[in-house]
């Protein structure tokens, strides 16, 4: 059995761990709040853009524009959104699991620190990597989409996909790979965008007639890229606020086994200090009777 004074040190070392998780938890949990906010604040705007998405692709062929138009996948184009610390559970290795599993050519863009070490560990092509501050500003995000959509159109990558942690609730982050561009397919895209908004009906079958100025393909093109750097400023927040619950509960974890450790610690010291206790009152009375 370990001695009383090794027992206080651990209980002592245990008791400044919890102090810390359980801090580090509310923080967590502040920071949570705030990004689910920010993330939940863009969905009215994604689908109003989707809206009129639905009006433009009434009067477009798809192979009127190069986000719509498929052609031969050389090299992928992906963008891993992870995050800047640790501390936060499984999250960034099942990212990174998904990233082992890409076999064909692709080239990689990240967003996070501990994506860029991942990938540069692994030797995988990184073209570029790009830091976003914690509450995800739109100006930052939109650097990396517009680059990568630059690379897109001269023809470096034939598809731009992202990497990132789906925030469903703040016990469930689902990583996914979801692809960005091109849209094979408006209108089933479309659709795949109403039934995750949960529109019981297809956003084409509005018969009301739009007029858009000064034409259909010329607001088509202003649109799309910025419609490309909106949805993956969405990701970016889903993932952030993804990071914080994933935090949030791994430091929970962390201090209720923080606690369960020190009730542990603190019987055996009891015990130990019972034991001295008893054994001091057996030499006291066997001197006793020994004088005797």
């Amino acid at each position: 059995m370990a001695s009383t004074r090794d027992i206080r040190r651990r209980i002592r070392s245990v008791k400044n761990t919890r102090q810390i998780t359980k801090a580090m938890e509310l923080v967590a949990a502040s920071k949570m709040k705030k990004a689910q906010q920010l993330a939940l604040g863009g969905l009215p705007y994604a689908n109003l853009l989707a809206d009129v998405l639905a009006a433009l692709s009434k009067g477009i062929e798809e192979s009127s524009h190069p986000f719509l138009t498929q052609r031969e996948v050389r090299n992928r184009g992906i963008l891993l959104i992870s995050t800047d610390k640790g501390l936060c559970g499984p999250l960034n290795a099942n990212l990174f699991k998904i990233v082992t599993d890409i076999r064909v050519p692709a080239k990689f863009y990240s967003m996070g620190r501990k994506g860029t070490q991942f990938l540069a560990r692994t030797k995988r092509a990184v073209v570029a990597d790009f830091q976003v501050h914690d509450r995800v500003p739109f100006s930052e995000v939109k650097v990396a989409a517009e680059f990568m959509v630059k690379q897109y159109l001269a023809g470096d990558i034939d598809t731009i996909e992202v990497i990132y942690s789906r925030f469903k609730n703040t016990l469930v982050q689902e990583p996914i790979l979801r692809p960005v561009l091109p849209l094979k397919n408006l209108k089933e895209f479309l659709d795949s965008l109403a039934r995750d908004r949960g529109v019981s009906r297809d956003p084409h079958d509005d018969d009301r007639e739009v007029l858009f100025e000064p034409s259909v393909h010329e607001v088509l093109n202003a649109l799309l890229p910025f419609y490309v750097d909106h949805q993956v400023h969405q990701l970016a927040l889903s993932a952030k606020a993804s990071e914080h619950s994933a935090r949030m509960v791994a430091m929970k974890t962390a201090k209720d086994n923080a606690t369960e450790l020190l009730g542990d610690l603190t019987l055996e010291y009891n015990k130990a200090r019972q034991a001295a206790i008893t054994q001091e009152i057996l030499e006291i009375a066997a001197a006793q009777f020994s004088a005797a």
